[in-house]
Protein backbone atom coordinates (compact mmCIF):
# COMPACT_ATOMS: atom_id res chain seq x y z
CA UNK A 1 0.00 0.00 0.00
CA UNK A 2 1.31 3.91 -0.77
CA UNK A 3 1.58 6.26 1.59
CA UNK A 4 2.39 4.17 4.88
CA UNK A 5 3.67 7.06 6.91
CA UNK A 6 0.70 9.25 5.79
CA UNK A 7 -0.55 9.55 9.64
CA UNK A 8 1.11 11.57 12.45
CA UNK A 9 3.41 11.03 14.00
CA UNK A 10 4.87 8.77 11.81
CA UNK A 11 4.91 11.47 9.31
CA UNK A 12 7.16 13.76 11.09
CA UNK A 13 9.28 10.77 11.94
CA UNK A 14 9.66 10.30 8.15
CA UNK A 15 9.74 13.39 7.43
CA UNK A 16 12.72 13.94 10.24
CA UNK A 17 13.92 11.34 8.58
CA UNK A 18 14.37 11.95 5.07
CA UNK A 19 15.49 15.45 5.78
CA UNK A 20 18.77 14.13 7.95
CA UNK A 21 19.56 11.14 5.45
CA UNK A 22 19.74 13.46 2.51
CA UNK A 23 21.79 15.86 4.25
CA UNK A 24 24.37 13.17 4.88
CA UNK A 25 23.76 11.29 1.37
CA UNK A 26 24.07 14.84 -0.93
CA UNK A 27 27.28 14.89 -0.04
CA UNK A 28 27.93 11.82 -0.54
CA UNK A 29 26.79 11.81 -3.96
CA UNK A 30 28.53 14.76 -4.99
CA UNK A 31 32.29 13.11 -3.47
CA UNK A 32 31.20 9.51 -5.39
CA UNK A 33 30.75 11.70 -8.53
CA UNK A 34 33.39 14.37 -8.32
CA UNK A 35 35.55 12.64 -11.15
CA UNK A 36 34.02 12.48 -14.45
CA UNK A 37 35.56 9.04 -14.45
CA UNK A 38 33.69 7.81 -11.33
CA UNK A 39 30.38 9.09 -12.95
CA UNK A 40 27.60 6.33 -14.85
CA UNK A 41 27.03 7.48 -17.36
CA UNK A 42 30.29 8.72 -17.70
CA UNK A 43 28.84 11.27 -20.29
CA UNK A 44 26.58 13.23 -17.69
CA UNK A 45 27.61 16.38 -15.92
CA UNK A 46 27.77 15.98 -11.75
CA UNK A 47 24.42 18.58 -11.91
CA UNK A 48 22.18 15.84 -14.01
CA UNK A 49 23.39 12.70 -11.47
CA UNK A 50 22.21 14.75 -8.29
CA UNK A 51 19.20 15.56 -9.80
CA UNK A 52 18.29 12.32 -10.96
CA UNK A 53 18.98 11.11 -7.53
CA UNK A 54 16.86 14.11 -5.88
CA UNK A 55 13.92 13.62 -7.65
CA UNK A 56 14.25 9.76 -6.60
CA UNK A 57 14.43 10.51 -3.08
CA UNK A 58 11.46 12.99 -3.62
CA UNK A 59 8.99 10.96 -5.25
CA UNK A 60 9.91 7.82 -2.59
CA UNK A 61 8.75 10.65 -0.33
CA UNK A 62 5.73 11.77 -1.83
CA UNK A 63 4.23 7.85 -2.12
CA UNK A 64 5.30 7.20 1.29
CA UNK A 65 3.81 10.20 2.99
CA UNK A 66 0.79 12.52 2.46
CA UNK A 67 2.58 14.81 0.40
CA UNK A 68 -0.74 14.14 -1.56
CA UNK A 69 -0.89 13.88 -5.46
CA UNK A 70 -4.48 15.44 -5.20
CA UNK A 71 -3.59 19.01 -4.00
CA UNK A 72 -4.45 20.48 -7.53
CA UNK A 73 -6.38 23.76 -7.77
CA UNK A 74 -10.17 23.36 -8.99
CA UNK A 75 -11.37 24.80 -12.47
CA UNK A 76 -13.26 27.72 -11.07
CA UNK A 77 -9.76 28.37 -9.44
CA UNK A 78 -7.76 28.30 -12.59
CA UNK A 79 -10.68 30.09 -14.65
CA UNK A 80 -9.55 32.92 -13.32
CA UNK A 81 -6.11 33.02 -15.27
CA UNK A 82 -5.87 34.87 -18.70
CA UNK A 83 -5.45 32.19 -20.52
CA UNK A 84 -7.93 29.95 -19.53
CA UNK A 85 -10.95 28.76 -21.65
CA UNK A 86 -13.80 26.85 -20.80
CA UNK A 87 -14.48 23.83 -22.81
CA UNK A 88 -18.06 21.82 -23.10
CA UNK A 89 -18.69 18.54 -22.66
CA UNK A 90 -18.97 16.00 -25.51
CA UNK A 91 -21.52 13.12 -24.24
CA UNK A 92 -22.55 12.30 -27.65
CA UNK A 93 -19.02 11.65 -28.64
CA UNK A 94 -18.39 8.87 -26.22
CA UNK A 95 -18.91 5.46 -27.93
CA UNK A 96 -17.95 1.77 -27.58
CA UNK A 97 -15.95 0.54 -24.88
CA UNK A 98 -15.03 3.67 -23.71
CA UNK A 99 -18.17 4.23 -22.91
CA UNK A 100 -18.72 1.14 -21.17
CA UNK A 101 -15.82 1.67 -19.40
CA UNK A 102 -16.99 4.91 -18.01
CA UNK A 103 -20.18 3.61 -17.17
CA UNK A 104 -18.76 1.13 -14.46
CA UNK A 105 -16.51 3.59 -13.18
CA UNK A 106 -18.60 6.17 -12.80
CA UNK A 107 -17.16 8.57 -15.25
CA UNK A 108 -18.92 11.34 -17.07
CA UNK A 109 -18.98 13.72 -19.52
CA UNK A 110 -18.25 16.99 -18.16
CA UNK A 111 -17.41 20.60 -18.58
CA UNK A 112 -13.68 21.16 -18.55
CA UNK A 113 -10.76 23.86 -19.61
CA UNK A 114 -7.51 24.24 -20.96
CA UNK A 115 -5.48 27.08 -21.52
CA UNK A 116 -3.85 28.80 -24.56
CA UNK A 117 -0.46 29.85 -25.23
CA UNK A 118 0.88 31.93 -28.21
CA UNK A 119 -0.80 35.15 -30.34
CA UNK A 120 -4.36 36.39 -29.14
CA UNK A 121 -7.01 37.45 -31.13
CA UNK A 122 -7.63 41.67 -31.62
CA UNK A 123 -9.72 41.82 -28.86
CA UNK A 124 -6.49 40.51 -26.65
CA UNK A 125 -8.08 37.54 -25.68
CA UNK A 126 -7.21 33.47 -26.59
CA UNK A 127 -8.99 31.12 -27.96
CA UNK A 128 -9.84 33.28 -31.13
CA UNK A 129 -11.15 31.40 -34.56
CA UNK A 130 -8.41 29.82 -36.86
CA UNK A 131 -6.58 31.62 -39.40
CA UNK A 132 -6.64 29.65 -42.81
CA UNK A 133 -4.18 26.70 -42.69
CA UNK A 134 -3.58 27.72 -39.22
CA UNK A 135 -1.52 24.66 -37.05
CA UNK A 136 -2.08 24.20 -33.44
CA UNK A 137 -0.41 22.24 -30.76
CA UNK A 138 -2.67 20.02 -28.23
CA UNK A 139 -1.32 19.30 -25.40
CA UNK A 140 -1.37 16.72 -22.52
CA UNK A 141 0.79 17.26 -19.43
CA UNK A 142 2.69 14.73 -17.62
CA UNK A 143 2.33 13.54 -14.06
CA UNK A 144 1.45 9.97 -13.80
CA UNK A 145 -2.85 10.70 -14.25
CA UNK A 146 -2.74 11.95 -11.08
CA UNK A 147 -0.75 15.25 -10.56
CA UNK A 148 0.44 18.04 -12.86
CA UNK A 149 -1.65 20.94 -14.81
CA UNK A 150 -1.40 22.71 -18.02
CA UNK A 151 -1.27 26.10 -16.58
CA UNK A 152 1.28 28.24 -17.08
CA UNK A 153 2.29 28.18 -13.36
CA UNK A 154 3.17 24.10 -13.76
CA UNK A 155 7.28 24.19 -14.27
CA UNK A 156 6.96 20.84 -16.18
CA UNK A 157 4.63 22.60 -18.81
CA UNK A 158 5.82 25.70 -18.83
CA UNK A 159 9.29 24.61 -19.90
CA UNK A 160 7.39 22.30 -22.20
CA UNK A 161 5.45 25.16 -24.12
CA UNK A 162 8.46 27.29 -24.17
CA UNK A 163 10.51 24.59 -25.90
CA UNK A 164 7.74 24.12 -28.90
CA UNK A 165 7.41 27.74 -28.76
CA UNK A 166 11.31 28.15 -29.79
CA UNK A 167 11.94 25.21 -31.70
CA UNK A 168 8.20 24.40 -33.86
CA UNK A 169 7.38 27.47 -35.50
CA UNK A 170 5.30 26.04 -38.03
CA UNK A 171 2.55 25.42 -34.98
CA UNK A 172 1.41 29.13 -34.14
CA UNK A 173 -0.50 28.35 -30.77
CA UNK A 174 -0.90 25.64 -28.13
CA UNK A 175 -3.77 24.42 -26.22
CA UNK A 176 -3.02 22.31 -22.95
CA UNK A 177 -6.09 20.34 -21.29
CA UNK A 178 -6.73 20.83 -17.66
CA UNK A 179 -7.70 16.80 -17.73
CA UNK A 180 -9.25 15.34 -14.66
CA UNK A 181 -6.59 13.88 -12.33
CA UNK A 182 -7.25 10.08 -10.78
CA UNK A 183 -6.87 9.24 -7.40
CA UNK A 184 -7.81 6.14 -4.94
CA UNK A 185 -6.88 4.65 -1.68
CA UNK A 186 -6.22 5.62 0.77
CA UNK A 187 -7.82 8.60 -0.69
CA UNK A 188 -11.28 9.12 -2.11
CA UNK A 189 -11.68 7.25 -5.05
CA UNK A 190 -12.14 9.86 -7.97
CA UNK A 191 -11.89 10.45 -12.34
CA UNK A 192 -10.52 6.54 -12.89
CA UNK A 193 -10.58 6.11 -16.15
CA UNK A 194 -11.80 7.04 -18.73
CA UNK A 195 -12.00 10.24 -17.10
CA UNK A 196 -9.23 12.24 -18.71
CA UNK A 197 -10.22 10.58 -22.15
CA UNK A 198 -13.55 11.80 -22.28
CA UNK A 199 -11.80 15.53 -21.43
CA UNK A 200 -9.42 14.63 -24.08
CA UNK A 201 -12.65 14.06 -26.57
CA UNK A 202 -14.12 17.14 -25.23
CA UNK A 203 -11.42 18.98 -26.29
CA UNK A 204 -10.67 17.74 -29.74
CA UNK A 205 -14.11 18.80 -30.27
CA UNK A 206 -13.67 22.34 -28.88
CA UNK A 207 -10.62 22.66 -31.48
CA UNK A 208 -12.51 21.38 -34.43
CA UNK A 209 -16.20 22.30 -33.91
CA UNK A 210 -16.04 26.15 -31.66
CA UNK A 211 -12.43 27.30 -32.49
CA UNK A 212 -12.75 26.12 -36.44
CA UNK A 213 -9.41 24.04 -37.12
CA UNK A 214 -8.51 21.55 -39.31
CA UNK A 215 -7.89 18.17 -38.02
CA UNK A 216 -5.25 17.61 -40.60
CA UNK A 217 -3.66 20.94 -39.37
CA UNK A 218 -3.97 19.32 -34.83
CA UNK A 219 -0.50 18.13 -33.51
CA UNK A 220 -1.40 15.80 -30.63
CA UNK A 221 1.28 15.92 -28.51
CA UNK A 222 1.88 14.68 -24.57
CA UNK A 223 4.23 14.00 -22.15
CA UNK A 224 4.92 10.92 -19.72
CA UNK A 225 1.21 9.98 -19.00
CA UNK A 226 0.24 12.89 -21.44
CA UNK A 227 1.60 10.87 -23.98
CA UNK A 228 -0.64 7.79 -23.14
CA UNK A 229 -4.07 10.14 -23.34
CA UNK A 230 -2.43 11.87 -26.59
CA UNK A 231 -2.10 7.92 -28.12
CA UNK A 232 -5.61 6.90 -26.78
CA UNK A 233 -6.99 10.00 -28.11
CA UNK A 234 -5.58 9.29 -31.37
CA UNK A 235 -6.59 5.17 -31.13
CA UNK A 236 -10.22 6.15 -30.17
CA UNK A 237 -10.29 8.20 -32.93
CA UNK A 238 -9.05 6.07 -35.47
CA UNK A 239 -11.00 2.64 -34.14
CA UNK A 240 -14.32 4.72 -33.85
CA UNK A 241 -14.10 7.19 -36.87
CA UNK A 242 -17.73 5.49 -38.76
CA UNK A 243 -19.83 6.25 -35.29
CA UNK A 244 -18.54 9.21 -35.05
CA UNK A 245 -18.62 10.90 -37.59
CA UNK A 246 -22.34 9.96 -37.94
CA UNK A 247 -22.63 11.80 -34.52
CA UNK A 248 -20.49 15.00 -34.73
CA UNK A 249 -21.49 18.05 -36.37
CA UNK A 250 -18.38 18.63 -38.23
CA UNK A 251 -16.01 15.67 -39.54
CA UNK A 252 -14.51 14.85 -36.52
CA UNK A 253 -10.91 13.09 -38.48
CA UNK A 254 -7.94 12.08 -36.73
CA UNK A 255 -5.34 14.47 -36.06
CA UNK A 256 -2.81 15.03 -38.58
CA UNK A 257 0.35 14.38 -36.55
CA UNK A 258 0.89 12.54 -33.15
CA UNK A 259 4.11 12.41 -30.72
CA UNK A 260 4.76 11.31 -27.85
CA UNK A 261 7.63 12.33 -25.58
CA UNK A 262 8.61 9.42 -23.41
CA UNK A 263 5.23 8.15 -23.10
CA UNK A 264 4.19 5.56 -20.18
CA UNK A 265 3.13 3.27 -22.49
CA UNK A 266 2.98 0.10 -19.69
CA UNK A 267 1.90 0.51 -16.38
CA UNK A 268 2.61 -2.88 -15.11
CA UNK A 269 3.95 -3.13 -11.55
CA UNK A 270 7.38 -2.87 -11.62
CA UNK A 271 7.89 -5.85 -9.12
CA UNK A 272 6.42 -7.90 -11.70
CA UNK A 273 8.88 -6.79 -14.65
CA UNK A 274 12.06 -9.23 -15.65
CA UNK A 275 15.68 -8.55 -14.21
CA UNK A 276 16.34 -7.31 -17.26
CA UNK A 277 14.22 -5.31 -18.40
CA UNK A 278 14.82 -1.29 -19.12
CA UNK A 279 13.00 -0.32 -15.09
CA UNK A 280 15.85 -2.33 -13.60
CA UNK A 281 18.36 -2.20 -16.77
CA UNK A 282 18.72 1.84 -16.50
CA UNK A 283 18.08 2.04 -12.48
CA UNK A 284 20.68 4.62 -12.00
CA UNK A 285 19.72 7.10 -14.95
CA UNK A 286 15.92 7.57 -14.01
CA UNK A 287 13.46 8.17 -10.96
CA UNK A 288 10.41 6.98 -12.09
CA UNK A 289 10.78 3.68 -10.50
CA UNK A 290 8.36 4.63 -7.11
CA UNK A 291 5.49 5.65 -9.70
CA UNK A 292 5.76 1.77 -11.15
CA UNK A 293 6.42 0.06 -8.12
CA UNK A 294 3.70 1.75 -5.38
CA UNK A 295 0.68 0.65 -7.91
CA UNK A 296 -1.11 3.65 -7.15
CA UNK A 297 -1.52 4.65 -10.41
CA UNK A 298 -2.77 1.65 -11.55
CA UNK A 299 -5.43 1.60 -8.73
CA UNK A 300 -6.38 5.11 -9.79
CA UNK A 301 -7.20 4.46 -13.05
CA UNK A 302 -8.86 0.89 -12.54
CA UNK A 303 -11.31 2.51 -10.03
CA UNK A 304 -13.46 -0.48 -9.98
CA UNK A 305 -12.20 -1.76 -12.62
CA UNK A 306 -9.70 -4.86 -12.54
CA UNK A 307 -6.13 -3.93 -13.19
CA UNK A 308 -5.93 -5.93 -16.11
CA UNK A 309 -8.27 -2.53 -17.65
CA UNK A 310 -5.18 -0.96 -17.22
CA UNK A 311 -1.85 -3.29 -17.53
CA UNK A 312 -3.29 -4.97 -21.15
CA UNK A 313 -5.29 -2.21 -22.49
CA UNK A 314 -4.28 -0.73 -26.03
CA UNK A 315 -5.64 2.97 -24.48
CA UNK A 316 -3.34 2.59 -21.41
CA UNK A 317 -0.60 -0.12 -22.05
CA UNK A 318 0.14 -0.52 -25.57
CA UNK A 319 3.42 -1.39 -24.93
CA UNK A 320 2.59 -3.62 -22.16
CA UNK A 321 3.19 -7.60 -22.71
CA UNK A 322 0.07 -8.37 -21.58
CA UNK A 323 -1.62 -6.61 -24.27
CA UNK A 324 -2.43 -8.91 -26.75
CA UNK A 325 -1.65 -6.73 -30.34
CA UNK A 326 -4.11 -7.59 -33.08
CA UNK A 327 -2.17 -7.01 -36.39
CA UNK A 328 -3.81 -4.15 -38.43
CA UNK A 329 -5.46 -2.68 -35.37
CA UNK A 330 -3.44 0.07 -35.51
CA UNK A 331 -3.48 0.49 -39.11
CA UNK A 332 -4.76 4.19 -40.53
CA UNK A 333 -3.55 5.95 -37.79
CA UNK A 334 -1.75 9.81 -37.52
CA UNK A 335 1.92 9.64 -38.61
CA UNK A 336 3.17 8.97 -34.86
CA UNK A 337 6.93 10.18 -33.36
CA UNK A 338 8.22 8.39 -30.38
CA UNK A 339 10.47 10.79 -28.36
CA UNK A 340 12.64 8.17 -25.88
CA UNK A 341 15.62 8.60 -23.50
CA UNK A 342 18.19 5.91 -24.15
CA UNK A 343 18.69 6.37 -20.36
CA UNK A 344 15.11 5.81 -19.17
CA UNK A 345 13.55 2.74 -16.95
CA UNK A 346 10.35 2.89 -19.24
CA UNK A 347 12.54 2.40 -22.73
CA UNK A 348 11.23 -1.18 -22.90
CA UNK A 349 7.80 -0.50 -23.50
CA UNK A 350 8.32 2.33 -25.91
CA UNK A 351 10.53 0.05 -27.72
CA UNK A 352 7.59 -2.39 -28.43
CA UNK A 353 5.18 0.37 -28.84
CA UNK A 354 7.37 1.01 -31.45
CA UNK A 355 7.37 -2.04 -33.27
CA UNK A 356 4.00 -2.61 -33.15
CA UNK A 357 2.75 0.82 -34.59
CA UNK A 358 5.64 -0.27 -37.08
CA UNK A 359 4.42 -2.96 -37.97
CA UNK A 360 0.74 -1.78 -38.66
CA UNK A 361 1.14 1.44 -40.19
CA UNK A 362 4.54 1.17 -42.27
CA UNK A 363 7.92 2.46 -41.09
CA UNK A 364 7.32 5.48 -43.42
CA UNK A 365 4.67 6.57 -40.56
CA UNK A 366 6.59 6.24 -37.57
CA UNK A 367 9.46 7.86 -36.57
CA UNK A 368 11.45 7.19 -33.14
CA UNK A 369 14.15 9.56 -32.00
CA UNK A 370 16.22 8.11 -29.14
CA UNK A 371 18.38 10.68 -27.53
CA UNK A 372 21.16 8.28 -25.80
CA UNK A 373 22.06 10.35 -22.99
CA UNK A 374 18.35 11.59 -21.95
CA UNK A 375 16.63 10.35 -19.16
CA UNK A 376 12.85 10.95 -18.72
CA UNK A 377 10.72 13.56 -19.94
CA UNK A 378 13.76 15.90 -21.45
CA UNK A 379 11.62 18.18 -23.36
CA UNK A 380 10.08 18.53 -19.96
CA UNK A 381 13.48 19.04 -18.42
CA UNK A 382 15.56 22.15 -18.34
CA UNK A 383 18.54 20.71 -17.05
CA UNK A 384 18.15 17.64 -19.37
CA UNK A 385 20.43 20.35 -22.24
CA UNK A 386 21.70 19.32 -24.67
CA UNK A 387 19.50 16.88 -25.41
CA UNK A 388 16.46 19.07 -24.71
CA UNK A 389 16.87 21.13 -27.85
CA UNK A 390 18.93 18.30 -29.77
CA UNK A 391 14.92 16.79 -29.32
CA UNK A 392 13.02 19.75 -29.90
CA UNK A 393 15.06 20.23 -33.06
CA UNK A 394 14.36 16.58 -34.45
CA UNK A 395 10.71 16.87 -33.85
CA UNK A 396 10.48 19.61 -35.46
CA UNK A 397 12.06 18.69 -38.57
CA UNK A 398 9.67 15.62 -38.34
CA UNK A 399 6.59 17.68 -37.78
Amino acid sequence: MSFPYRHQPFKALYISWTAITLLVRLPAWVVANAIPAWRRPLSWPLKRIIIVKILRTLLDFMYATDFSPMAAPTLEQLAKHASFVWVDSAPHLVVGEVKDMAEKNGAKALKTGGFWYGPRGPNGKVGQAAGKNEKVIYNFHGGAYIMGSGAPSDSSMATTAEGFQRHLLAYNRIFALEYRLASAAPFPLANAYPACLLDAIAGYRYLVEDVGFAPENILFTGDSAGGGIAFALAYYLHKHRDVLSKVSKVKLDNAGRVVLISPTADWTLAGDLSPGHSMFRNWNTDFVYPILASGYTLRALAGHTSKEIVTASAYLSPGSLAFEHTPGMFTGMPRTCIVAGGLEQTLDPMLTLRDRLTKDMGEEMVAFIEEPNATHDCVASAWQEPERSDVLKKISDWA
